[in-house]
């Protein structure tokens, strides 16, 4: 089940599986899509994402999965990739709070979200060797981008998961916190963000795209940076920030 709230122009997208892990089936992938272009139509200024019970997601769920006809194609090409590249474009700040078992498909939800705050004892990592399986979902990508080959391939290899502290000390994610601090700490950040200026924070996150996606470099990057702050210049959230620094006041950001 996937549940969705919005309150002060912040959704909270909830996995509510807890007792398969949050794992996700095709249904719960649709609902999923769903509930982001719910909350994108809704114009809300950030997003978190959480599940319930003691795991964020344990990836996809294959209880009744018969490996003689499993169209993975279809499944990963057609439902998972789709809904993440959704998810990455997603037009306001996200945030992830990630605990307990966060992996294949749910790994490649914290791949797609901009903030990932993880509980120190998240468990993160590759163990599909013992199904005969590969990691995806783009688990690869950041695990190479983020810890290199030799260290990447360890990790698929031998199966291990490393915690979210780990994780974190290996560039993987944002901040690890207690455990049970993560959610709260999740949900101050995004409404916080969601009090900002989102068109600067929506220039930012596809900023950050091209530089991942198209390797930029140093020159065409800025130019990129200038083009984008010319159309900032022309919001009223722009003009908002400067008069609140010309005045010693706290500006109060429309998102427009």
């Amino acid at each position: 089940m996937i549940d969705l709230t919005i309150e002060h122009e912040v959704a909270e997208i909830t996995l509510d599986a807890p007792e398969r892990r949050n794992a996700l089936d095709e249904g719960a992938l649709q609902d999923l899509a769903m509930a982001i272009a719910d909350a994108e139509s809704a114009d809300v200024r950030a997003l978190v994402l959480r599940g319930e019970g003691p795991s964020f997601c344990a990836g996809r769920d294959i209880s009744s999965v018969d490996p003689a006809t499993d169209d993975v194609t279809g499944f990963l090409g057609h439902r998972v990739q789709p809904l993440l590249e959704h998810l990455s474009a997603f037009p306001a700040p996200t945030f992830a709070a990630a605990h307990g078992a966060c992996l294949g498909v749910g790994l490649g939800l914290l791949v797609a979200t901009d903030v990932v705050y993880v509980a120190e004892s998240a468990r993160i990592g590759s163990p599909f060797a013992n199904l005969g399986a590969t990691l995806d979902s783009g688990g690869h990508a950041l695990f190479v981008e983020r810890l290199g080959t030799h260290r990447t391939l360890d990790l698929i290899y031998s199966g291990r998961l490393m915690t979210g502290a780990e994780a974190v000390t290996a560039g993987l994610f944002s901040q690890a916190l207690p455990d049970d601090e993560v959610l709260g700490a999740t949900r101050a950040a995004a409404a916080h963000a969601a009090q900002g200026a989102t068109l600067a924070f929506r220039a930012s996150k596809e900023l950050v795209r091209e530089l991942r996606d198209e390797r930029l470099g140093l020159w065409r990057s800025m130019s990129h940076e200038t083009r984008a702050q010319a159309r900032l210049a022309r919001s009223d959230d722009y003009r908002e920030g400067f008069a609140a620094f010309q005045q010693k006041r706290t500006p109060t950001f429309r998102g427009r």
